[in-house]
């Protein structure tokens, strides 16, 4: 922050201005930080997805659904193959109902680690 002799009777503005610089800058990093993650997030997404003929895997984007100043959301979903994760995910019944096939679990790693790096990441950004 910068150092600025006032008058009294301008503090209260210069206060209200100077948080105001803050709230904008945290906003932009927070911002930065969330598309950060989620691109990891489609990368890691990418790598680990099974595979037959690679289209599911490649499939996976980063989406920003709603974006105002510090209040950003981004959703990573499988564009293309959207009715295969839960699926994959989870396994599901067998053609004729004998038997289930094995569920292939990806996603939900990939979501532990953005539930734990993005509030670190920002953390980190905003200390410097």
């Amino acid at each position: 922050m910068k150092s600025v002799e006032i008058d009294v009777s301008k503090l209260a503005k210069q206060v209200a201005d100077d948080l105001k610089e803050y709230s904008e800058e945290t906003a932009k990093i927070v911002d930065g930080c969330i598309d950060e993650v989620a691109d990891q997030c489609v990368e890691k997404l990418k790598t680990t997805s099974p595979r037959r003929t690679g289209k599911y895997a490649e499939s996976w984007k980063a989406e920003t659904v709603y974006a105002k100043s510090g209040n950003k959301r981004v959703v990573v979903r499988n564009k293309k193959y959207y009715y295969l994760t839960h699926l994959l995910e989870h396994g599901h019944a067998k053609k004729g109902g004998k038997g289930r096939v094995k569920a292939f679990v990806h996603i939900k790693p990939v979501e532990e680690y953005a539930q734990k790096t993005l509030p670190e990441l920002i953390e980190a950004r905003l200390k410097k």
